[in-house]
């Protein structure tokens, strides 16, 4: 049976763009311009267009038109963690590190060697974590505002793995979630696998627009809103105590459960209280050790209501059985020795110090950002093309992310998200001055 013309127009396009024939960035015919060199239909032009985005050799913006990908970019590059190169410089994942951290671990090994508990920690542990270590985090969660009882806290392997939990334990595939139109890619990777609707909720300046927020609660049966309101990652924010109340207003008046994530919020100097603190019956508080103090220490915890509590325990013993019980043992001698406060002072002022580099380096650009964060978001010119310039920068041994796999809604806006904790400062420094002249000429042609 012969394939219909159509696809041999696609295969055609495919092709050439493949080829290099059709280079990338280049801006390729309107859909009515299409259809009438083809002599095809409008909606047939549509369809085109659609199967070459989803074989991701196109991508479209509202408002210009359809565009070839640059397709040297790796599929998943800034949500799939990537192989860098030796002598290339990752900007696209952050790694912040400490000296003296190796160090922290050789004594930390010592010490629970020598503790004659070593033995429990070979076996099974309970699936929340053993009522010493959740009483430790709930001291440290004290200090960041959040008074609770051990009993509603869940330890799991990395703040990713508390997210992942509490989607399998609170919502089902089709359920709607409520999301910043650029939001976390982790969040994104889990709504695809749980088969979740996600809603993009556009953006403003300093937060996510509420009224925007409100009007899909009442149009749309909202079961839960996915919020970053300490440090948004990727725009930085930290949203005002004021719409962090109408948040949690528009949450109990519709319904749905609110989903914290805290992970970068100890880079925030005296925020105002996190949503579990205000509102603790209705929302899932979700963080981690892992940027705090180091990428591999893979201890997350989860507050949960007391409802919600059997389910979080079951999706743990569904994926882990328990976090491992000797890195968690070590998290936790450090919470309650002062080592991850100090640590997070430490990688505060780290990321005030990259933060400034960037701002010095990249002077001139619009770019939106903390001045305690460990990223910045640097929107680009609309004539740009943010796979064009990655590749770029790809070929100079730099790996920067597009704003693609942050975006939830059709339409990612072209803009390049900026890693900063992951080279030493000299390093950076030059990276971010060739980052600069690169966006600079691009914008120039």
């Amino acid at each position: 049976m012969a394939a219909p013309r159509y696809k041999h127009l696609v295969d055609g396009l495919a092709s050439d763009i493949r080829s290099g024939r059709l280079a990338a960035g280049a801006r390729l015919p309107t859909h009515r311009a299409l259809a009438a060199r083809e002599g095809i239909a409008v909606v047939t032009a549509t369809r085109v267009y659609a199967e070459l985005e989803a074989m991701g050799l196109v991508s479209r913006e509202q408002g210009r038109g359809t565009f070839v990908r640059d397709i040297t970019v790796p599929a998943g590059h800034g949500i799939d963690q990537q192989v860098v190169a030796t002598d290339a410089v990752d900007l696209s994942f952050n790694y912040p590190s400490l000296p003296g951290q190796a160090d922290l671990l050789r004594q930390a090994l010592r010490e629970v060697a020598a503790s004659g508990d070593l033995d429990s920690l070979l076996r099974y542990q309970p699936h929340r974590g053993r009522p010493q270590d959740r009483a430790s985090i709930a001291r440290h969660l004290a200090r960041r505002g959040i008074t609770t009882d051990a009993d509603r806290i869940v330890i799991a392997g990395g703040a990713q793995h508390g997210l992942a939990i509490t989607v399998m334990a609170t919502l089902n595939a089709g359920d709607v979630v409520a999301v910043d139109a650029l939001t976390y890619p982790g969040f994104k990777v889990l709504a695809h696998a749980f088969q979740l609707d996600l809603e993009p909720v556009p953006v403003t300046a300093g937060g996510p627009d509420l009224d925007a927020l409100e009007k899909l609660c009442a149009t749309r049966p909202v079961r839960a809103i996915y919020t970053m309101p300490t440090l948004h990652n990727p725009l930085g924010w930290v949203l005002p105590e004021a719409d962090r109340a109408r948040l949690i207003k528009i949450a109990r008046q519709y319904g749905p459960l609110v989903i914290e994530d805290a992970s970068y919020a100890y880079l925030a100097e005296e925020p105002p209280p996190p949503l579990a603190a205000t509102a603790p019956d209705i929302t899932v508080y979700v963080s981690g050790l892992s940027k705090s103090v180091a990428t591999g220490l893979r201890v997350g915890f989860v507050v949960a209501p007391p409802p919600l509590l059997p389910a979080l325990e079951r999706a743990i013993r569904a994926t882990t059985w328990n976090t491992p019980a000797l890195t968690t043992s070590i998290a936790c001698r450090w919470l309650d020795d002062g080592t991850v406060d100090h640590l997070e002072a430490q990688k505060r002022g780290d990321a005030q110090a990259r933060q400034a580099l960037a701002g010095r380096e990249l002077a001139g650009l619009p770019l939106v950002s903390h001045p305690s964060s460990y990223f910045t978001w640097l929107p680009l010119p609309d004539d740009a093309r943010a796979d064009r310039l990655t590749a770029t920068l790809a070929r100079q041994h730099i790996s920067v992310s597009t704003a693609e796999p942050y975006a939830t809604s059709p339409h990612p806006p072209q803009a390049l998200r900026l890693a900063l904790g992951s080279t030493d400062l000299d390093r950076l420094r030059t990276t971010l001055r060739t980052v600069r002249q690169v966006v600079l000429e691009d914008a120039c042609t």
